[in-house]
């Protein structure tokens, strides 16, 4: 049927006895906008057409009615690039970088395809007098899963996860790990274990023990700080000696690489990395000292943790340069972000501050090491 035909049918009364496909049509005509050209009608048309399949249950029929398309590859997956295709389950604010907001471009600038979960939608981040938004439940994330699943889109190379604030969306993130490993057996699993900082906890008290007790087992890098370290292992963290302990205890419960993101030790700011190749080699430890930065930033462990997936990606067997590669770029990042306040003419040391991504995008491509790694037993 032409798109003429069918506008001069939307204008007229359907005839006697009409067939399925006219009984279409008709429906469609008694609610059709009568001032359209034929083809605004005929979309109209296939539009109003489906909608009333839809609603009485006969997509067989729908099938009859619209010629099957071939559905187009997915690329990523069709035409695998370098890098990989992430999902990142975290939170998300309208305002500002934390949570996916801080992680998702970082990894687009670094040649990643990344789908985005949110796992609380909130105005802006809680560090704010106010905030408002929604927070997604664990039926919700397993039906976005279903979604994807129907459609065959379920092939990722890389699962991230930050923020999550209940043990039930939890224990489904360890349902969509089964999940997306069905599909892709060699799945990376990067958790950043969001518990708390400087000894205050963000999340219930009863999340610890599920990262310890099934989390940390499926993970393939877990990038905890210094107190959430001391969660997870049950070890206090007063010198390096007892960092690489941590980092031993947990390769003995499942991930190969651990990066224990900053601890405070003897006065110096350290990140301590720990990478177990082989189950009979001892892990390569080594550590970076970072630059002290007079102020408090947002944001930055979700970022950091980001850098870590993308330059790991790429330097597979070499964390300590991955390790290197992210500190440095985040340095920068930071101290753009105290030079901007300060232009504004705002005192960076006396509040919280939004990190400057957007403005920073060449460091984060191409990063100066500027913060070198001092390997352990060398």
């Amino acid at each position: 049927m032409t798109a003429a035909a069918v506008g001069a049918a939307l204008r007229s009364p359907p005839a006697a006895a009409p067939s399925s496909r006219a009984r279409l049509v008709a429906v469609g005509a008694a609610a059709a906008p009568r001032c359209c050209s034929p083809r605004e009608a005929f979309g109209w048309w296939c539009s109003r057409s489906l909608q009333l399949l839809t609603r009485r249950g006969r997509t067989r029929r729908a099938a009859a009615v619209y010629p099957k398309m071939a559905r187009p590859p997915i690329l990523s997956v069709a035409l695998p690039s370098d890098t990989g295709r992430v999902l990142s389950i975290q939170s998300h604010t309208v305002q500002g970088y934390v949570g996916n907001k801080s992680a998702v471009f970082p990894l687009q600038l670094l040649g990643f395809d990344v789908d985005p979960i949110n796992s609380v939608q909130f105005s802006n981040h809680t560090g704010y007098p106010t905030f408002r938004g929604q927070v997604l439940d664990g039926k919700q994330l397993w039906d976005l899963i279903e979604g994807l699943e129907e459609n065959q889109l379920l092939h990722y190379t890389h699962l991230l996860t930050g923020y999550i604030g209940s043990v039930s969306f939890l224990e489904t993130v360890l349902q969509v790990v089964d999940k997306l490993r069905s599909v892709n057996p060699d799945l990376l699993y990067v958790c950043d274990p969001v518990l708390g900082d400087e000894g205050k906890l963000y999340v219930p008290q009863e999340l610890i023990s599920v990262y310890q007790q099934k989390v940390v087992p499926v993970a393939s890098m877990l990038t905890p700080n210094q107190f959430e370290v001391e969660l997870l292992t049950g070890l206090r963290i007063t010198s390096e000696q007892d960092g690489l302990t941590a980092c031993n205890t947990l390769h003995s419960a499942g991930p190969r690489k651990v990066v224990i993101t900053s601890a405070l030790i003897e006065g110096k700011l350290l990140l301590i990395g720990s990478h177990k190749k082989t189950e009979e080699q001892p892990p390569e430890q080594f550590k970076i000292e970072i630059p002290k930065i007079p102020a408090y930033f947002t944001g930055t462990g979700d970022l950091m943790t980001a850098l870590l997936l993308g330059w790991s990606n790429k330097y597979p067997d070499n964390l300590e340069k991955a390790a290197e590669l992210a500190v440095s770029s985040l340095q920068a990042l930071l101290k753009r972000t105290v030079e901007d306040y300060k232009m504004a003419g705002f005192d960076p040391s006396t509040s919280s501050l939004e990190i400057r991504l957007i403005q920073s995008q060449d460091e984060i491509r191409n990063p100066s090491i500027t913060c070198k790694a001092v390997k352990y037993g060398s």
